[in-house]
């Protein structure tokens, strides 16, 4: 049957390319959508998940990937009830719900109530440890600084300083925000990462004042009959809105394993693991379509064999997919693509006695500014968030170590980053034993950077893309970085073929 009458049924074939949470949401999503498609998902490793992965060893759970996902962007939470999976979602444990952070070499709590750059709680930005005197002040007075009244694009690092001043860019902003994207600060697009806080600022004038009136509206809300603490607990903590995330109890390969039984259920989706591909190919029947699925898609295999497909959703890293589209078809869609940069992180997972540490470790885990010239970015007390991660009486840390500041630690040996990792552990938190085992995880030009002018160039691709129908781009490198945006994502593409 030819592409044209499969269509004239309904019947549609898509193509998957990589078989990470964006590849498998939107396979999730094909099927769900239309009961004539078929879907076949290529993977060039041995393995579903992508960077998701969950292992065991000696009664720890380890997440060597994410550990978790935010409930309030929907991608996350919608996957899951239409799999059957949210009884298996778990808060996180409000006992230790809190961030330290580094300051002159202690690890010092993050003001009670500052979520990212939020300050829900001015007393405790008069109290802290962590800034200056003129440092609180200047954070103090950002209800009084002018709002800007141009839309153009600007990084974190200006928005910061203009709003809170340098120390605390520097002391608070730069080490929490740097562990969500492992960016330069100098170079993020505050549009395209955190555009909220550029809504309090136009809508308000201040995000100080956007905060305590959203806190004062929260409060008026939990007063009214049959509400419930939800709220309050989403907002409890510092550092992030902890309240506001989840993970499964077995750990997120679960999830990957529930969604990897629905789609072999369905008996409409094909699983090629360990099928690295050669490129994607579009044939000139189908390049002179118009429909939103062109039929003639052909994806060869690194093998050489091919197979024809009516739309290809392609799910990898830009520079990667790039790499899959023929430069004499697709040249400005591949220099889009690849002006698209990416930093490489490592992730040292170790298994510890508790009473090894004289610190308590009586938090979610402490993030590391740049200027206290240390070699880790942060560490996650991993079974401080989320039970079970650890037998009693001992604690799993996860390390993050490089990031687009640090690049040149990445250079280093699995066992001398191990040993640097310790070495720091030692002078940070008092760590009085060597681990009980380390491993180190390595992500190589995994995470994408949303420099300034990051949506312009998405834009730009996105304009492109609508040139080849039937082609579709999904994955963190366009609209969040994310388990839930890289689901929306993924969802987004389904659609646009189906």
């Amino acid at each position: 049957m030819s592409a044209e009458q499969r269509q004239t049924n309904g019947e549609v074939h898509v193509a998957i390319v990589g078989a990470g949470i964006t590849g498998l949401a939107a396979a999730h999503r094909i099927i769900s959508t239309n009961p004539a498609a078929k879907v076949t998902l290529f993977e060039a490793s041995d393995r579903l998940g992508g960077i998701i992965r969950t292992e065991h060893a000696d009664d720890y759970l380890m997440e060597l990937g994410p550990d978790s996902f935010i409930t309030n962007k929907p991608g996350g939470i919608q996957l899951c009830e239409e799999i059957g999976f949210t009884p298996q979602l778990i808060p996180t444990d409000n006992t230790f719900r809190r961030s330290l952070v580094l300051r002159k070499g202690k690890p010092q709590p993050v003001p009670d109530g500052f979520m990212l750059m939020a300050p829900a709680n001015p007393w405790a930005i008069a109290t802290t440890p962590v800034l200056s005197i003129g440092g609180k002040l200047r954070l103090l007075k950002e209800s009084f600084v002018a709002a800007k009244t141009t839309d153009d694009d600007e990084s974190l690092a200006n928005f910061v300083r203009r709003r809170f001043g340098k120390e605390t860019l520097e002391r608070l902003v730069q080490p929490l925000v740097g562990g969500i994207y492992t960016s330069d600060p100098e170079k993020l697009s505050l549009k395209a990462t955190l555009p909220r806080f550029l809504d309090m600022e136009r809508e308000f004038g201040s995000v100080t004042k956007a905060t305590l009136t959203e806190q004062k509206r929260q409060k008026a809300k939990s007063r009214q009959p049959g509400s419930s603490g939800a709220a309050a607990e989403a907002r409890s903590g510092s550092g992030a809105r902890y309240g506001l995330f989840t993970t499964p109890v077995a750990g997120l390969s679960s999830l990957v394993e529930a969604l990897e039984q629905n789609l072999c259920s369905s008996g409409r989706v094909t699983i090629c693991t360990s099928t690295p591909l050669h490129s994607v190919n579009q044939s000139s029947t189908s390049a002179a379509s118009s429909h939103t699925v062109a039929g003639n898609w052909t994806i060869q295999l690194a093998d050489k064999t091919s197979h024809n497909f009516d739309a290809v959703v392609v799910t990898l890293p830009t520079h990667k997919a790039a790499e899959l589209l023929p430069a004499e078809q697709f040249s400005n869609l591949r220099n889009s693509l690849n002006a698209i940069e990416y930093a490489s992180s490592a992730i040292v997972v170790s298994g510890h006695r508790l009473n090894d540490f004289a610190h308590p470790l009586d938090a979610f885990g402490l993030v590391v500014p740049a200027i206290e010239n240390r070699k880790v970015l942060a560490v996650s007390f991993t079974s401080r968030k989320f039970p079970n991660r650890a037998p009693d009486g001992h604690v799993l840390l996860r390390t993050f170590v490089g990031g687009a500041m640090q690049p040149e630690l990445l250079q280093q040996s699995d066992e001398e980053m191990s040993a640097s990792v310790s070495s720091e552990l030692k002078n940070i938190l008092g760590m009085k034993a060597a681990p009980q085992f380390s491993r180190v995880v390595r992500y190589n030009h995994a995470m994408p950077q949303y420099h300034v002018g990051h949506l312009d160039l998405v834009a730009q691709i996105e304009n492109q893309i609508s040139q080849f129908p039937g082609l579709q781009l999904a994955g963190s490198a366009y609209h969040g970085v994310g388990i839930p945006d890289s689901i929306a994502s993924g969802r987004t593409a389904a659609d646009r073929v189906c």
